[in-house]
């Protein structure tokens, strides 16, 4: 089962250290979420069949969701391959949600992750990430594949050129991967996780409860 964490027990741990809680750069902080009662963000590896099986449950539950891209981060702990496809599937099934696995899978590339990333930037990533998780799990595509990547980004209504240059830039990388590092030093466990008022809830089947968290939180300030 997915886990919650006390955004604030891990900067009390991390006092002194002159660490964000997600590293310079980041989207999102728990101070800014903090200024805004219910506001939400969601860290995912796109990469992840968890990733899709969320987003479209994640957009609709948290309005003005801010979406974060991550690299190496929390990996589901499902154990072995074979297990990890067993649970994802057994999600699915639950979630009455079609799951196909691309043939590239787990050893996908980063070309669709930093065009999320990209996406970010530009306010866009829900609808390309909505798009790309549905290429990938529902129709078995490779978002390593650039026109596979140029699907995606139409339905996104984000410009080719510019996602077909994200896709090969490499400098995106550290700044996911930072994400990922302290991520995992907050303990998280597993992507997707969101973020609601200092509290992180980590799982796709956690949404939920943080989506009770987040309406109770603008419940109160009304």
């Amino acid at each position: 089962m997915g886990e919650v964490i006390l955004l604030d027990e891990y900067r009390a741990g991390r006092a002194g250290a002159g660490c964000r809680p997600w590293g310079t750069g980041a989207p999102s902080d728990v101070e800014g979420a903090a200024a805004q009662p219910g506001a939400a963000t969601l860290w995912f590896d796109l990469a992840s069949p968890y990733t899709y099986l969320a987003a479209e449950r994640a957009e609709a539950l948290f309005p003005g969701l801010t979406w974060c891209p991550v690299l190496g981060g929390p990996a589901p702990a499902d154990g072995s391959h074979v297990e990890l496809r067993r649970r994802a599937m057994g999600r699915a099934a639950a979630l009455r949600m079609p799951l196909v696995w691309p043939d590239s899978h787990p050893a996908a590339g980063r070309a669709g992750i930093r065009v999320a990333a990209y996406a970010a930037e530009r306010g866009q990533a829900a609808a390309f990430v909505l798009a790309a998780s549905r290429l990938a799990f529902c129709g078995g595509f490779d978002l390593d594949d650039p026109e596979i990547l140029a699907e995606a980004a139409a339905a996104a209504a984000l410009p080719l050129d510019e996602c077909l240059r994200a896709a090969g830039d490499r400098s995106r990388d550290a700044a996911m991967q930072e994400s990922g590092r302290l991520l995992l030093a907050a303990g998280v466990d597993r992507l997707p996780a969101v973020e609601v008022g200092g509290r992180l809830f980590c799982g796709e089947e956690r949404l939920a409860q943080a989506h009770a968290v987040a309406r109770d939180a603008r419940a109160h300030q009304s």
